[in-house]
């Protein structure tokens, strides 16, 4: 099965908005085996709309639209629906009674007409309930093809796809077996990773494909199998990942989208009853803040100090000031001590520091740009290393983190 996602609204095509609603739409659609063959986002014109939909008409089996269903005049989906299904609104009184609830009864207004109309619908629609909103989703089937409308708001459309779409195509739909696995790899680039294992993926059963998914430090790989009976697939991707541990075994952190580093560094920690703390510069705090965001990681990280100035260094850290003119602000030797009063300060099993010239100019330093000192202070010793992670900043900054977060978490695992 073939679904194609439309985005409708001006705000996204000129980047006012991120279009978060395909991504969570393609991921419902996925888990029961509909395959999104196409996303689309389009303005807010009717002959464009409906151009659209005659180019999607019976290419896909089920075609997903989201926006223009306010009740402003720039919401114009309803009525180029009209057009294009050759139909005519019509006042759905359940829509007016959740309507005039939520006006009148939450929003303790009177109603008026823009509001009215959010109950008018095409008459051959069959109405999606949105208990979360005004504008209701609508539903019609033609010729080959289901075109299922939604509104944009993140929340209401969510609703609906749970509670109104989803159950409507696992009815109506025979649909094949989906089955994703993700292997989470860290300190390995991808075509390292693709030359290592170009014998297995070249051996792989054909109803299981491979993609390689890199971002800076680190390299996500997809398996995906279709098929018509699930505990197959589901014990021959299994059956290929362990073909794979042998091989690159030492990188794979996680098996699941979840399982970043930083969830499993934090479980890690937490079922040794270990703690953490960090001293960042270059890396802004980004480290503390990818730490913290895991539920339950009070349990093993005490907090962290961001050092950006080298007054903070010496007053906060007590970085001797000596050191950092000697050996530069960017050097191991300023890194280790950050690392070492780090884990003094905050009393802690280990601790994470960072300091480097992430550009675009050198700044105070005499470091490349590019180049990061990273430190790792464990119960019994300090490690401490020069990175140069290259350009452009942000690029710099993300390796950074990930390479503190990946060196860190193969130094508990060896104990």
């Amino acid at each position: 099965m073939k679904a194609a996602i439309i985005t409708i609204g001006d705000e996204i095509l000129i980047g006012q908005i991120i279009d978060t609603n395909s991504s969570y739409i393609a991921k419902a659609l996925d888990k029961i085996g509909i395959a999104t063959y196409e996303m689309l986002s389009i303005s807010d014109d009717k002959n464009h709309i409906v151009k659209t939909l005659r180019e999607v008409q019976n290419n896909f089996d089920v075609v997903l639209i989201t926006g223009g269903l306010g009740p402003t005049k720039d919401d114009i989906t309803k009525k180029t629906f009209c057009e294009y299904f050759d139909d005519v609104l019509v006042k759905n009184d359940a829509v007016f009674d959740q309507v005039k609830s939520i006006i009148e009864g939450i929003h303790k207004k009177p109603i008026t007409q823009l509001n009215i109309d959010q109950a008018f619908v095409p008459s051959k629609s069959k109405v999606l309930f949105n208990a979360m909103g005004t504008a209701p989703g609508m539903l019609m089937e033609h010729q080959n093809t289901v075109f299922i409308s939604l509104p944009g708001v993140p929340y209401e459309m969510k609703y609906l796809i749970d509670n109104e779409v989803i159950p409507y195509l696992v009815e109506k739909f025979e649909r094949p077996y989906i089955v994703h696995k993700t292997l989470i790899t860290y300190g390995r680039g991808e075509s390292l990773i693709a030359e290592h294992i170009e014998d297995w993926e070249t051996n792989l059963p054909s109803f299981i494909k491979l993609a390689y998914l890199p971002s800076p430090g680190k390299v996500r790989l997809r398996l995906t199998a279709r098929g018509t009976d699930e505990a197959v697939l589901i014990d021959s991707v299994l059956n290929e990942i362990e073909k794979l541990k042998p091989l690159i075994g030492d990188i794979i952190v996680g098996y699941d989208e979840e399982e970043t580093i930083e969830v499993v560094l934090t479980r890690v920690l937490s079922e040794k009853h270990l703690t953490l703390a960090t001293a960042e510069s270059c890396t802004g705090g980004k480290i503390a803040q990818l730490i913290s965001s895991v539920p339950g990681a009070s349990a093993c990280f005490k907090g962290g100090i961001v050092a950006y100035s080298n007054q903070i260094k010496i007053d906060v850290l007590k970085v001797n000031s000596d050191t950092i003119h000697k050996f530069s602000v960017v050097s191991k030797e300023v890194v280790k001590e950050m690392a070492i009063n780090c884990q003094t300060i905050f009393n802690t099993d280990y601790a994470i520091a960072t300091t480097g010239n992430a550009g675009p100019t050198k700044g105070n330093s005499e470091a490349e740009i590019g180049v990061v000192c990273i430190a790792i202070a464990t119960p019994n010793e300090v490690f401490v290393e020069e990175f140069n992670f290259g350009q452009p900043r942000e690029k710099v900054t993300d390796r950074a983190v990930y390479k503190a977060l990946e060196w860190l978490y193969k130094e508990i695992s060896k104990n």
